[in-house]
């Protein structure tokens, strides 16, 4: 699938987060968006590592896990989790970019795939999203057969390489496009992960091999949805787990009505000296509002790298929660974001006690885990960035 996305969310949105916490949170929260296109020059390519060395990497990222896959000792202090994932998961430029880094860096992803990316352009009406007419898409489609092809190659590839796939739902109705994902009901929720999940099944003819059980949970678009109503439909439809819910701090996951929720932390940024969500999107609007400026990447590559820098040091000297890391396939004010993801992950991910890896990973680790052992760590108060 192509680079560029139509139909992208219009950078003013609003969170909308429930309870006081969440409204201060709402101040710098913004809506995840699709895939956008580039605002400045292509980045360099990454040298691709022959087949042999990237199988090489790839059992090293899975041994790098397999080494804590068992539960811990009383007082054994558990490794440092990072959790990289990326909303829409539908740029082939992307995917080449993040399937190389995360090779090189030992590192398992979750990609949240919107299913209408499965879907050719020419073949839009088989979608009608909750209250929608026929063919209507807040990001589009996914363009020429070829173009689908391209993308069906990619998520295989990243499955080969250990890395999971997820959902973001389909059409990313957002508050103000109303009837939003806040306002869904759960028949209407059934009714978008059915069509979800009819894209991947008829996209087996054309390759790809996404069985039963193996979405085992999303990212819902604009991190919203009345949970009362959206819970039951992920139940339903076989999901363990859900990255959606902003929260104050690191924390560990906990469970919410049968889904374990990995929450989207919000920290203090260091260099913006304030609150900011972990998400791209959201950091973008919070150091100049949104705005394209693509000649002031540099800075803003540092000043979110070392947003994820003071988050990783909180949470290893803290409590030790995993790190929740929201992306996008995107090249937003000239790349400055993606790139500090790109950082970040060669940073960190070959540290001790480190393993990046999916949120199916990390679930199935916590399900070893001795309640009591593990209940140590989660009743340490969640992981902040201190003030200087």
């Amino acid at each position: 699938m192509g680079d560029v996305r139509r139909g992208g969310r219009r950078a003013g949105e609003l969170l909308l987060l429930a309870g006081a916490l969440a409204l201060a949170l709402a101040l710098l929260a913004g809506p995840d968006l699709p895939d956008q296109p580039a605002a400045a020059a292509a980045p360099e390519p990454v040298p691709v590592p022959a087949a042999g060395a990237v199988d090489g990497q790839v059992e090293r990222a899975a041994a790098r896990l397999g080494a804590w896959m068992r539960p811990l000792a009383p007082g054994e202090r558990p490794p440092l989790f990072v959790l990289f994932s990326f909303d829409g998961a539908g740029s082939h430029r992307h995917w080449q970019r993040v399937l190389a880094l995360a090779s090189a860096s030992e590192a398992r992803i979750t990609a949240f795939l919107s299913g209408v990316y499965l879907v050719p352009d020419a073949e839009r009406r088989r979608y009608r999203g909750p209250g929608r007419a026929a063919g209507s898409s807040a990001v589009g489609f996914g363009g020429s057969s070829t173009e689908v092809d391209v993308l069906i190659g990619d998520l295989m590839e990243a499955r080969r390489r250990g890395h999971e796939i997820g959902t973001h739902y389909n059409g990313h109705f957002c508050s103000g496009d109303e009837p939003g994902v806040g306002r869904w009901s759960t028949a209407m929720w059934n009714d978008e992960l059915d069509q979800f999940f009819a894209f991947v099944e008829s996209a087996r003819e054309r390759g790809l091999e996404l069985g039963p059980g193996a979405v085992r949970g999303g990212r819902t678009p604009c991190l919203e949805g009345r949970w009362s109503q959206a819970y039951p439909a992920m139940r339903a439809h076989g999901f363990t787990y859900d990255t959606s819910r902003p929260v104050d701090g690191i924390i560990w996951p906990t469970d919410e009505y049968g889904i374990r929720e990995f929450w989207m932390p919000s920290v203090r940024v260091p260099a913006l000296r304030k609150h900011v969500l972990l998400m791209d999107y959201n950091l973008w609007l919070a150091v100049n509002g949104g705005r394209d400026e693509p000649g002031r990447a540099a800075e803003f590559s540092d000043t979110v790298f070392g947003a994820y820098r003071a988050a990783y040091a909180a949470a290893a000297n803290g409590n030790r929660a995993p790190l929740v890391i929201g992306s996008h396939f995107n090249r937003w004010s000239g790349g400055g974001f993606f790139d500090a993801v790109e950082r970040f992950m060669a940073d960190v991910c070959l540290r001790p006690e480190t393993v990046c890896a999916t949120h199916s990973d990390v679930s199935a680790w916590i399900d070893l885990q001795d309640p009591a052992v593990l209940d140590v760590w989660r009743s340490m108060p969640p992981a902040h960035v201190p003030s200087p």
